[in-house]
Parts: structure tokens; C-alpha cells; sequence
């Protein structure tokens, strides 16, 4: 039994998962802090993408 809590306790598989929870809790908190520039960021791009697309095909 002693044995067994032992190599519970030195498991570390689900410590890769934990990180990966831990990287996407954070990135989504960045996402929700900095949403309205990032919106208006794609918007730039997207606005630009779509004035210069008008300049090649004219």
C-alpha cells in the first residue's frame, strides 16, 4: 500500500495537462482583457487587405 501512494505521489503524467490548462486559462483571460483592440486591430487589417485586394484587380 505504502508503496503504491508512493509511486502515486511521484507520478507526473498529468503534469503535461495541467500546463496546457494552465497556458489556455491564461491565453483566454488575454483574449477577454484585450478584446476590443483586438477587434479593432482585425478590423485594420481586414479594411486593408480589402482596399489594397481593390488595387490589384482594378
Amino acid at each position: 500500500m505504502i508503496k503504491a501512494i508512493k509511486k502515486l505521489w511521484c507520478d507526473e503524467s498529468a503534469v503535461g495537462v495541467v500546463e496546457i490548462i494552465l497556458i489556455l486559462v491564461v491565453l483566454i483571460a488575454l483574449v477577454i482583457i484585450f478584446r476590443e483592440q483586438l477587434t479593432e486591430l482585425v478590423g485594420n487589417i481586414f479594411s486593408s487587405i480589402n482596399s489594397k485586394a481593390g488595387t490589384i484587380y482594378s
